[in-house]
């Protein structure tokens, strides 16, 4: 059983929870950004959180299925088509062989999911299948997909039509707002910033740029400013420049302290730039969810409130999949 890929779109890869565990050897977790929106796929279709998805970011493939296949499309808001005609997202679909399923134009955020029973069948690279292009390791043979490409899909572990509920209530569905607020805790280098340049950082308005991948997104704004110091012996001469330190998913650079950049789940595992704060995990997804020119806000949060967001997001996760009635 496959999808028949006829159109790849323009960065179609597969993808799932991610691979942990290797980040100190500079490879990492990948995985859905948005892994909310995967998740919700999955449990529309009756798989586990775990299987792997597509991951369609702005303009999606074209693609049939050589047999039915049940099917669910979420995160960005899309117009989906089956064999032109249009269906709707957040909710189970069926395909029998020979349909074809299309996107038209994403309408906000930047990337959205296909789900199918039994999940996407490719080998698993250190415990996951998710695509990491940069290594080439990885969901189908560690590359985007291309116009012929025959994706295998896996078994269904239930068989039938999936939970109880055909569609995810609106309450569970994430907004792809162009204004965010997105919380961090600061450090490890936030010492290094000037009042003024911590205050710009937190007080002001920073906007998505489009030099934003799965790697990270870079912001504009009115920029920071650094303490003055003698640069140590193996840091760069930029103010922002450290001897090298590790980086964890979800850090803030300000290289030249003029455009912060937040890394994400294909991101490099160390280097020489100063962190002045990450993103909590809670709210990683949300960034996910940014197109270019989204207005953002930087809010400082305590470790105590970070493990509280975190706590919020996983029991709305399991309230989603209690709604639609699935608890595998």
């Amino acid at each position: 059983m496959a999808f028949d890929i006829k159109s790849p779109g323009l960065a179609t890869t597969v993808q799932d929870q991610g691979r942990t565990g290797h980040y100190n050897v500079g490879i990492p977790q990948s995985g859905s950004m948005d892994q909310y929106s995967a998740e919700l796929g999955n449990v529309l279709v009756g798989n586990t959180a775990k299987e792997a998805v597509l991951e369609c970011t702005y303009m999606g493939p074209a693609l049939t299925t050589d047999q039915d296949a049940l099917i669910a499309i979420t995160g960005a808001p899309v117009e989906v088509k089956v064999n032109g005609e249009p269906r709707h997202q957040w909710t189970r679909l069926q395909l029998s062989a020979g349909d074809e399923l299309s996107f038209g134009v994403i309408q906000g955020g930047t990337r959205y999911y296909l789900a199918v029973q039994g999940g996407i069948d490719v080998p698993e690279v250190l415990g996951s299948r998710s695509t990491y292009s940069l290594g080439a390791i990885g969901g189908f043979h560690g590359r985007k997909l291309e116009a012929g490409d025959q994706v295998p899909l896996g078994t269904a572990l239930y068989r039938g039509a999936g939970p109880d509920a055909d569609t995810v209530p609106e309450e569970f569905r994430p907004l792809f707002a162009r204004e965010q607020t997105v919380r961090i805790v600061l450090g490890l280098y936030d010492h290094r910033l000037t009042a003024e340049g911590l205050g710009n950082l937190l007080n002001s308005e920073w906007k998505v740029t489009p030099v934003a991948d799965r790697m990270g997104l870079r912001y504009s704004g009115p920029g920071v400013t650094w303490k003055e110091r003698e640069q140590p012996f193996g840091a760069g001469s930029d103010p922002s420049n450290i001897v090298d330190a590790g980086y964890a998913v979800g850090s803030i650079q300000i290289p030249g302290g003029t455009q912060p950049i937040i890394l994400h789940r294909d991101a490099v595992s160390g280097g020489g730039y100063a962190m002045v704060g990450t993103v909590i995990s809670a709210d990683m997804d949300l960034l996910a969810r940014a197109a270019p020119g989204t207005s953002t806000r930087f809010v400082a949060v305590t470790l105590d409130q970070a493990l509280a967001a975190r706590k919020e997001l996983t029991e709305l996760r399991q309230n989603a999949r209690t709604a639609l009635g699935f608890s595998g």
